[in-house]
């Protein structure tokens, strides 16, 4: 295919917001690009530079060889049809189509050939007379379209055109589009937020997201070989998962390795794996790895939706009791002391050391006129290896001094052995002030709480997903609260065309080729 159009490194801001951050794209003669993406990805800008109704801050355009961005919109070899189609509503349907004509001063005869074939290609023969304004939303789109066409453009730009048609009425005009485009033989470039549209129409998909180009493929590249979590989201419906890809061909999600066709990542690199929910086959019979339970059903008319748990998140739950600032003050020496009672396991008393004794409690003192720090001199403790509450005691050089408690408790583990997940973490105590400033509480709760949660196979670390509360951290007083640390079940959502009761034991079943894997996406 001849390459007609080239976006090079395009740059548009409003104001201070960069609304394209460098896009390249090539688009080819006789191809139906869509640009699909979210409201504010910058889809509709990018189409509005090419069509030389804005101009870019940095880049180029080039078309068919030359450099356009100085050319004025009448000049470029584009016409557009807008979502609201912008039909005069004094003139008739030939008349709205003939107008571009009449404008160049095309002879009548040639006008009546051209718009008579525009009217017939768009299926509105013999409405010729009609007043658009009696005309449909899907006929007024028809006129639109032929009045773009009949100018013979190039490139024809289409700004979300179905967006104000009714759901059949927009499956019908997404195959007109298409019939119409092949018919004519010109690049379409079509801009919408809708997926469906996309994958109907296209020949070449542009996802894009914040101003950037995330991918560009088929149909068919872009739904089976998305390459980022966002991709998978905005196309279809996905099976989202975080895997480690062993090596080549092998990738493990689930606690279990599975064959795949994807190759050439680290190996033990962490990935995100991607299973369409049309791609997971469900038995009554053992012929998959993954066991589960049928949790929901819903009819979807040509499918069900089947939403099946292979995994029960394991939680445990703790009290972070919470204190207002007891500072002990030394007003003869001017200085200031803070420390928390804290909990530890029984465990670790026999190898408790003193700097360890000063972080769990987070103990300091300092300098009440400068702020400055003040090292702490000693820690006095008589802490036994047996359940009970100690006191200990920081001291300065200058005799200042604050005793608080350690509380020594028997571990006390979850073992889910349904999810085969073990999980443990401890009571803790915080102040007011120390929460207030917490910059991630739920990562610091987890540090506060020492959380921890392992597979009970082999001892291997397992991430702790959830951490619920329900206090404002801003908002925080004295007293105690519950908080819950879980490791995360999982949830598989299978289409199917086969009935399954709520409550069934199913096997789930994976193809290699089924399983799409994606490098991780970095959020920001």
């Amino acid at each position: 295919m001849k390459k007609l159009i080239e976006f090079r490194n395009i740059v548009k801001k409003f104001d201070d917001n960069i609304v394209l951050k460098g896009i390249n794209l090539d688009i080819n003669e006789n191809e139906f690009v869509t640009l699909l993406g979210p409201s504010g990805c910058g889809k509709t800008t990018l189409l509005r530079i090419l069509g030389g109704f804005l101009s870019q801050d940095q880049g180029e355009i080039i078309f068919d060889g030359n450099e356009i961005s100085d050319v004025p919109p009448y000049k470029r070899p584009i016409n557009t049809v807008f979502q609201k189609y912008a039909l005069f509503p004094h003139l008739n349907v030939y008349e709205n189509v003939a107008f571009g004509l009449k404008i160049k001063k095309t002879p009548k005869d040639i006008i009546k050939t051209k718009v008579d074939r525009m009217i017939e290609l768009v299926g509105l023969n013999g409405f010729q007379k009609r007043d658009v304004t009696s005309l449909s939303g899907g006929q007024q789109q028809r006129v639109a379209i032929a009045r773009a066409l009949v100018n013979e453009p190039d490139v024809l730009l289409l700004d979300e055109p179905l967006a104000a048609l009714d759901l059949k009425l927009r499956k019908e005009m997404q195959h007109e589009l298409k019939r119409i485009q092949q018919e004519v033989g010109i690049t379409f470039i079509f801009v919408t937020h809708d997926q469906e549209e996309a994958l109907t129409m296209s020949d070449k998909i542009v996802v894009m997201k914040d101003g950037n180009i995330q991918q560009i493929g088929t149909p068919q590249e872009i739904y089976n070989e998305p390459v980022n979590e966002y991709v998978a989201n905005f196309i279809g419906e996905s099976n989202i998962l975080d895997g480690v890809m062993k090596k080549d061909y092998l990738v493990s999600f689930d606690d279990k390795d599975y064959e795949c066709v994807d190759f050439g990542f680290k190996e033990n690199e962490n990935v995100d794996v991607v299973i369409r929910p049309e791609d997971i086959k469900i038995s009554k019979v053992n012929k998959g790895k993954m066991t589960g339970i049928v949790k929901s059903v819903l009819f979807k008319g040509v499918h069900y939706e089947v939403i099946v748990q292979t995994k029960i998140g394991t939680s445990k739950t703790v009290t972070m009791h919470v204190l207002d600032d007891r500072d002990v003050f030394n007003q003869d020496q001017n200085e200031k002391m803070h420390a928390n009672d804290f909990t530890m396991d029984l465990e670790d008393v026999k190898d408790i050391t003193d700097e360890e004794i000063v972080a769990r409690a987070n103990a300091q003192a300092w300098d009440s006129i400068n702020d400055e720090d003040i090292s702490i001199s000693a820690v006095e403790y008589d802490i036994e290896e047996r359940p009970g509450k100690y006191p200990v005691t920081f001291k300065t050089h200058n005799g200042t001094l604050i005793t608080v408690h350690v509380n020594v408790v028997e571990p006390k583990y979850v073992e889910d052995k349904a999810s085969n997940i073990g999980i443990t973490a401890f009571d803790f105590y915080k102040t007011v002030d120390e929460i207030k400033e917490s910059m991630a509480i739920s990562v610091d709760l987890k540090t506060w709480a020492d959380a921890y949660a392992w597979s009970l196979d082999d001892d291997e670390e397992i991430g702790i997903d959830d951490v619920n509360f329900d206090f404002d951290p801003m908002d925080i007083k004295e007293g105690d609260y519950k908080i819950t640390f879980a490791t995360q079940g999982r949830e598989y959502k299978i289409h199917t065309t086969e009935y399954f009761e709520e409550g069934t034991k199913v096997f789930l079943n994976i193809s290699p080729e089924d399983i799409h894997v994606m490098e991780k996406m970095v959020k920001m």
